[in-house]
């Protein structure tokens, strides 16, 4: 028995629901941006473990003492706390470490990170720029391997993942850091391919059919041939992910959802995205060409 299933017929459909998505995330790009960690802005962050029961305020108390404004504290989980400020200076920070010793007792201080505002902004950067480079680089390789519209439609399809991505953490206020400038690079390389192989298997069939009455008809054939392969690669690339969010460290926590969100949004741009863009661009080719013939 053969899946059948009519995607391209009803891509408006998809295209609603992705603006649904990519919309609302935005506007809240726009009205709060994202939490930037300090790889991006420049301060520390501190991760400190107390070995008996401390509340926030507390910990709060402490570093109000030696810090005016312009610090966050978050409790994570085990009685672990992230602690966000400006640039402080080794007095500083050996100061706050023996205070909070003094008052909670023994704790263990499990990272204690400082970045200048300038490494920060060379960061953000570097990040655009190696952003920039492998589109750049993908849409010289599928123009070669397939065609120009191939290569716009794959390049849509992961503007779309990126929108997704910044989107959900603008509206979580997730910290943004370099780990998840390494998550959205993972997810580009990761969406190319599965859109790489549904083109390939389109270029296949066009090859195969050399009268095609209705391109939609084809390409809806072929993601139905590649349809278990994409929807296997995604199910089993999950079961880690949801297992580092589950048991893994507060550090890889926000990583590995990162890598979650942007892995399900690749495989539905991927089927649902890329191929319908590439059906529009393919039509509106068509009926231009038979517009200059009558003409």
């Amino acid at each position: 028995m053969k899946l059948s299933f009519e995607i391209i017929k009803r891509r408006k459909i998809w295209y609603i629901l992705s603006l649904f998505i990519i919309i609302p995330g935005i506007i809240s790009l726009f009205i709060q941006g994202l939490n930037l960690g300090i790889d991006f802005t420049g301060g520390n962050l501190m991760q400190i473990k107390f070995t008996q029961e401390v509340s926030s305020t507390e910990v709060r108390e402490v570093f109000s003492q030696h810090i005016e404004q312009g610090f966050s504290v978050q409790e994570t989980e085990d009685n672990n706390y992230l602690v966000r400020t400006g640039v402080i200076s080794e007095e500083q920070n050996q100061a706050l470490i023996a205070d909070l010793s003094s008052k909670f007792g023994d704790n263990e201080v499990l990272r204690n990170e400082h970045v200048g505002p300038v490494i920060g902004k060379e960061l953000t950067l570097k990040a655009l720029y190696a952003l920039a480079i492998a589109a750049v680089l993908m849409v010289i390789y599928i123009t070669f391997r397939f065609e120009f519209k191939f290569a716009i439609a794959a390049i849509i399809a992961l503007l779309h993942d990126v929108f997704v991505i910044l989107g959900a953490f603008s509206i979580l206020q997730l910290e943004v850091d370099s780990s998840f400038v390494a998550a959205v690079l993972t997810i580009v390389g990761y969406s190319i391919n599965d859109t790489i192989v549904i083109f390939d298997r389109i270029r296949e069939n066009l090859n195969i059919t050399r009268k095609i009455e209705d391109v939609g008809n084809l390409v809806n054939h072929s993601l139905m041939q590649t349809l278990a392969r994409s929807i296997n690669t995604v199910v089993t690339t999950l079961f880690p992910l949801v297992a580092l969010i589950l048991f893994g460290g507060v550090t890889i926590k926000v990583f590995a959802l990162a890598l979650l969100i942007g892995i399900i949004s690749g495989c539905y741009s991927s089927i649902f995205i890329a191929s319908s863009i590439w059906v529009e661009l393919r039509n509106n080719y068509t009926q231009k060409k038979l517009t200059k013939a009558r003409a």
